[in-house]
């Protein structure tokens, strides 16, 4: 049976993600204690702790890090880049078949959105263009600077290592309930981000089971995940193509 590690496994993503792998034993690894979940914490920024606990997994996904878009740079240099580079040890040191990145939209948050409205807690869109899996990095914050430099080292790991990577631009991960009320209180250019960008619950958890699990035909991979919105300008073609991905959830669907 393959098992399969969750770092970050007390975030929103993570909880969603706890069910989601039938046929595979989860570990779920959490930086502080969850009365409501089945955890064992584990501190990232401790590369000691970081090996001891990924020993004998084959996948680990990971979610761990500091997640809030307006983070400062201490923060996301300390949590995100150094502590992905220690999952990433960990993995070559115990042999980890293949380490699923939860990426970000704000690796490419620049594109499409409006200058004039800088918080990336309260992106709009301006004029929507398609972005590709493979467009340039145009981060929008030091949280968006520190994914692009973890896909760097993911890159690099997978490139010098051989080891299989997955790095997923997660887009907004939302209930359905949370996405209608998005649409009742935003800005039109919000609720418009809002719609282009929403990754719904069970969409997230195909997503992350399909990478996870399938054989990839090269790695690294990077691709986009979001659902499969009308509205959407981030390409889910490669990860369809990829990862065999069938996106069911539409903001369209639940807003309209």
């Amino acid at each position: 049976m393959t098992r399969i590690a969750i770092t970050g496994a007390g975030g929103n993503v993570g909880r969603e993600l706890l069910d989601a792998f039938d046929d595979s034993e989860v570990l779920a690894f959490t930086h502080s204690e969850h009365d409501d979940i089945d955890s064992e914490r584990l501190d990232v920024t401790d590369p000691d702790d970081v090996t001891e606990k990924l020993d004998g997994i084959d996948v680990v996904i990971h979610l761990a890090g500091a997640s809030s878009p307006d983070a400062d740079w201490e923060a996301v240099s300390a949590t995100n880049i150094q502590g992905t580079k220690h999952v990433l040890d960990a993995a070559v040191e115990n042999a980890v078949d293949r380490v699923v990145f939860a990426s970000s939209n704000h690796v490419v948050g620049r594109y499409n959105v409006d200058v004039e409205r800088d918080d990336p807690e309260t992106m709009t869109l301006g004029h929507a263009e398609p972005v590709r899996a493979e467009a340039p990095p145009r981060p929008d914050s030091y949280y968006g600077v520190s994914k692009v430099a973890c896909e760097g080292l993911t890159n690099y790991y997978a490139d010098v290592e051989g080891l299989d990577v997955v790095n997923l631009r997660i887009g907004w991960y939302m209930t359905r309930d949370a996405l209608r009320a998005e649409a009742e209180d935003g800005d039109p250019g919000h609720v418009r981000f809002a719609r282009a960008i929403w990754l719904s619950p069970r969409d997230c958890r195909d997503v992350h089971r399909q990478a996870a699990t399938v054989d990839l035909p090269e790695t690294p991979v990077t691709v986009n995940a979001v659902s499969r919105n009308d509205d959407r300008f981030h390409s889910i073609t490669e990860t369809i193509r990829l990862l065999g991905y069938e996106p069911r959830d539409n903001a369209a669907e639940v807003l309209d």
